[in-house]
């Protein structure tokens, strides 16, 4: 005698569907420490572009089994169904809901045993504790001094770091200043995007990175290409240059001569002909400064003209002056 299925489970599964039939994409969000009414927001934020949906892993893995003929390129999600998660239903721009979804975070303790999701670090100044509270942050090794009647802090201290888990004594001290330093809300860890599954931080990329990573593709391609010596669309444009370096270089080195050397063993033969194609290659580029030496140059002939001619004003002509005058 076969089991009745209950009519929640018939009920989710007949939702599920519909929304699989319904949309094109799908948002696996993780939903560690976040409350009913912090769900409610998230809902609301999204209504109208995307619809959240949660549910036990195992009945929607069931789901999934029973639709492959449906629903084959959803057998990729089956792998990542672990932990506590949810999915996001949408047509819309992906990386708008998942915007939307890491916006709306909410302030938390930290609770014991909880593992940090960033780094806490304490503020130097004052903490409003008295001074009797001492020997508890001393304990902590947090550098303090007692100011008008309570505790501060001297410098900054790093008390908890991102993925450690938090101890009894860092969660006794932050409810003692009134912190909460932790911001809880959705985590969205992979998408499914029309048969297309990869993980979320792929939408943090910018045109800019896809495109140096596609280059960087390219050039492993050519190089596993020429080692292996296998023609692709990547490697042909390097092998042809090779090849023309190859056959320039034989050209050089013996008689055979192409039209690409011919002018330059022509010049090689010819020294003159070599020396002079420098010299109109080096005047051609004048160097830096070339103005400055030139008006150097015609100052020094400007400079002579006038003592030759102050020199022939004075009639110095012979040598005590003029000869005639003798």
């Amino acid at each position: 005698m076969s089991r009745k299925v209950p009519d929640e489970k018939l009920a989710y599964r007949e939702k599920f569907l519909g929304y699989l039939r319904e949309y094109k994409r799908i948002l696996i969000v993780g939903a560690d420490n976040v409350g009913s009414n912090h769900f409610q927001r998230i809902r609301t934020d999204l209504r109208g572009d995307a619809v959240i949906l949660m549910g036990k892993n195992t009945v929607v893995r069931k789901i999934l089994r029973s639709v492959e003929k449906e629903f084959p390129q959803h057998q990729q999600l089956l792998p990542k169904l672990y932990g506590n998660l949810g999915f996001v239903f949408t047509n819309s721009d992906i990386g708008g809901i998942r915007r939307k979804i890491l916006e709306n975070k909410v302030g938390a303790p930290a609770r014991v045993g909880a593992v940090a999701p960033c780094d806490v670090v304490l503020q130097p100044g004052p903490t409003g504790l008295e001074p009797g509270q001492t020997a508890f942050l001393q304990a902590l090794n947090i550098p303090t001094m007692i100011v008008k009647g309570q505790i501060e802090i001297k410098t900054p201290v790093d008390l908890i770091k991102e993925g450690n888990r938090v101890s009894p004594s860092q969660a006794a001290l932050l409810v003692k200043l009134g912190l909460r330093p932790f911001r809880y809300g959705l985590t969205v860890n992979h998408v499914y995007d029309e048969g297309t599954f990869f993980e979320a931080k792929i939408l943090d990329l910018n045109e800019s990175d896809l495109i140096k990573d596609f280059q960087q593709g390219v050039k492993n391609i050519a190089a596993i290409s020429l080692r292996v010596g296998h023609p692709t669309l990547a490697s042909i444009p390097h092998s042809i240059i090779f090849g023309y370096k190859k056959v320039f270089a034989i050209s050089m080195a013996t008689s055979y001569t192409i039209k690409q050397t011919a002018q330059i063993k022509k010049l090689l033969e010819d020294p003159e002909a070599l020396a002079a194609a420098l010299a109109a290659s080096s005047s051609s580029q004048p160097a830096p400064g070339g103005a400055v030496k030139t008006e150097a140059k015609h100052e020094e002939v400007k400079e002579e003209e006038a003592k030759e001619e102050e020199e022939e004003e004075m009639g110095a002509g012979g040598l005590f002056g003029d000869d005639e005058e003798w």
